[in-house]
C-alpha cells in the first residue's frame, strides 16, 4: 500500500505537469522501497505503456499524429529497446544507477533544448520518403536504445528527433511522441520480463497510484502559468536523477 499511495502523489504531480515520470518512478522504488534497479526499469517501462495509451488516443482524435512517421520511429525503437534491456542486465547495479541518473540530466538539457530553442522551429514541409524511412530509422534505433537500457521513456530525445530531424511540427512532435513510446515502452518490457526482471504486483501498484493521480494532477494544469510548468518539467528529471545518485 506504501508503494500506492507514494505513486498516487507522484502521479498527481506528474499529471499537473504533463511529464511521463519514468525517471521518478525508477528512483522511487530503489531509493525508498528497495526494489533492484534493474526490477525497477522493467517495471517503468511496463507502466508506460498503460499510461500513454490515453493520451496517445487523444492525440490522435485531435490530429495531432503523424501515424505512418509514428510507427516507423516506434517499431525501430521497439527493437533496440528489447536489446537495450538485454545490455542493462550486464551492467553492474551500481554502475547503472549513475548511468541512469546521468540520462536523466540529459533529459533534463534536452528538454531546456526543446522549450526553449527547438520549439520554435518551424515543419520544413515534404521530403522524399527514402530519405525520411532512414531518418525515422535513426531517431527510432537511438531513442528505443536509450529506453531499453535505461528504463527511461526518452521523451525528450524523441520530440527532438521529431521536430529537428523528421521536421515534423511542435503540436505533432509532441502527439507523435506518444505513439512512438507505445511500441518502445512494451518491447522493453518484454525484454526485462523475459531476463527475469519483471514484478507483476508492484506494476499493478505502480499503476493503481499514477493512473489515478496523473487524472487527478491534470485537472490542475491549466490553472498555473506556463513558466512554471516548463521551469517543473525541466526540474523533475533533475530530482530523479539526484535522488538515484544517494
Amino acid at each position: 500500500m506504501a508503494i500506492t499511495f507514494t505513486m498516487l502523489f507522484l502521479g498527481i504531480l506528474l499529471g499537473f505537469i504533463g511529464a511521463g515520470g519514468s525517471g521518478f518512478i525508477i528512483a522511487l522504488l530503489t531509493v525508498v522501497f528497495g526494489v533492484p534497479i534493474h526490477t525497477a526499469l522493467g517495471t517503468s517501462l511496463a507502466a508506460m505503456v498503460f499510461t500513454t495509451l490515453s493520451g496517445a488516443y487523444s492525440h490522435y482524435r485531435q490530429g495531432n499524429i503523424d501515424v505512418k512517421m509514428g510507427l516507423a520511429v516506434g517499431c525501430f525503437g521497439a527493437v533496440t529497446s528489447f536489446l537495450g534491456s538485454g545490455i542493462a542486465v550486464w551492467i553492474p547495479v551500481d554502475s547503472l544507477h549513475w548511468l541512469t541518473a546521468g540520462m536523466l540530466f540529459l533529459s533534463a538539457v534536452m528538454l531546456l533544448v526543446r522549450l526553449f530553442i527547438v520549439s520554435r522551429m518551424e515543419d520544413k514541409g515534404a521530403e522524399p520518403q527514402r530519405r525520411l524511412f532512414m531518418k525515422a530509422a535513426f531517431v527510432g534505433i537511438v531513442c528505443g536504445l536509450l529506453s531499453g537500457t535505461f528504463g527511461i521513456g526518452s521523451a525528450p530525445f524523441i520530440q527532438l528527433g521529431l521536430l529537428a530531424v523528421l521536421g515534423l511540427s511542435v503540436q505533432k512532435s509532441v502527439g507523435t511522441t506518444m505513439l512512438v513510446i507505445l511500441p518502445i515502452a512494451l518491447a522493453g518490457g518484454i525484454g526485462y520480463y523475459f531476463e527475469g526482471y519483471f514484478d507483476m504486483i508492484l506494476l499493478l501498484q505502480v499503476l493503481a497510484g499514477t493512473m489515478i493521480g496523473s487524472y487527478l494532477g491534470a485537472r490542475f494544469t491549466n490553472y498555473v502559468p506556463l513558466p512554471v510548468l516548463k521551469s517543473a518539467m525541466v526540474l523533475t528529471p533533475i530530482m530523479a536523477g539526484f535522488i538515484l545518485l544517494f
